[in-house]
């Protein structure tokens, strides 16, 4: 079983929204095999589409073995996120066959569902401008919150060394919850906010929000997050640096830049 399989299996079972939302959330992050009809030429991919009843879905699976079962032969195909996939795809009239015929994942997600997701992940995350003077410990956020946030940092292979989460109060009267990633490598930062903005849509909470600042371990408040904070340990690669996502190395691998459909 993948993340995509478990999440497609409790969407199913309880076909309630905040389960919908979480297999959205982890198609957004997973790889997937985009099956191509030719390999790819720069940033340009050609999808291999099939024509249904339902409409026009591009084949993607979540494993290379699943791919292969599919295809039965050598078949031409690009790694991309499914947040990529979705962002070539949606307004094309073409939806995703995930899976299809070799997993329990097995899904058509229609093209107006591509847009929605495309849509949803534009929203962008606002700034604000208060200084924070008071820190304690979270208390009541909700469980499907915290999990959110803990699959989303797992994935941020590299980015930071760590994040606190706290209880948070500003000058400005304000009250809530921060996350505070400690030592982000340079340039992670937009990456991370985008994670976090994410993890709450995808989490279900309606009318939640959560502050994300970045510190470094000499700052003297990191001191105090260590103190009342929750620690979330982001992992790291083998070489102790981020891995390469250098845009145009690969279809997909700049969010910014997603691939283009030919």
């Amino acid at each position: 079983m993948t993340p995509l399989d478990t999440a497609h299996a409790a969407m199913e079972a309880s076909g309630d929204d905040t389960a919908r939302l979480r297999f959205f959330d982890r198609l957004t992050d997973a790889e997937l095999f985009l099956m191509l009809t030719e390999e790819p030429t720069g940033d340009t991919l050609s999808p291999d589409l099939i024509d249904t009843a339902e409409g026009r879905f591009a084949l993607a699976f979540d494993t290379e073995q699943r791919f292969a079962e599919f295809a039965g032969k050598i078949t031409p195909y690009a790694a991309l996120s499914g947040r990529a996939l979705a962002a070539m795809l949606a307004g094309q009239g073409v939806g995703l066959a995930l899976n299809p015929d070799v997993a329990p994942s097995a899904i058509l997600l229609p093209a107006d569902a591509l847009v929605w997701l495309v849509e949803t992940l534009a929203k962008q995350p606002e700034s604000i401008a208060a200084r924070p003077t008071a820190l304690s410990t979270p208390k009541g956020l909700p469980e499907l919150l915290l999990t959110a946030l803990d699959a989303k940092l797992a994935a941020a292979t590299g980015l930071a060394q760590a994040a606190w989460l706290v209880a948070v109060t500003y000058d400005t009267g304000a009250k809530g919850h921060m996350l505070a990633f400690v030592d982000p490598r340079p340039g992670a930062e937009s990456a991370l906010t985008r994670a976090m903005a994410e993890a709450l849509t995808f989490s279900g909470i309606e009318a939640g929000w959560l502050d994300v600042a970045f510190v470094t371990a000499q700052d003297p408040i990191a001191g105090r997050l260590a103190r009342v904070g929750l620690r979330f340990d982001l992992p790291q690669s083998e070489h102790g640096a981020a891995q390469d996502e250098t845009p145009g190395q690969n279809p997909g691998m700049n969010p910014d830049r997603p691939p283009r459909l030919r």
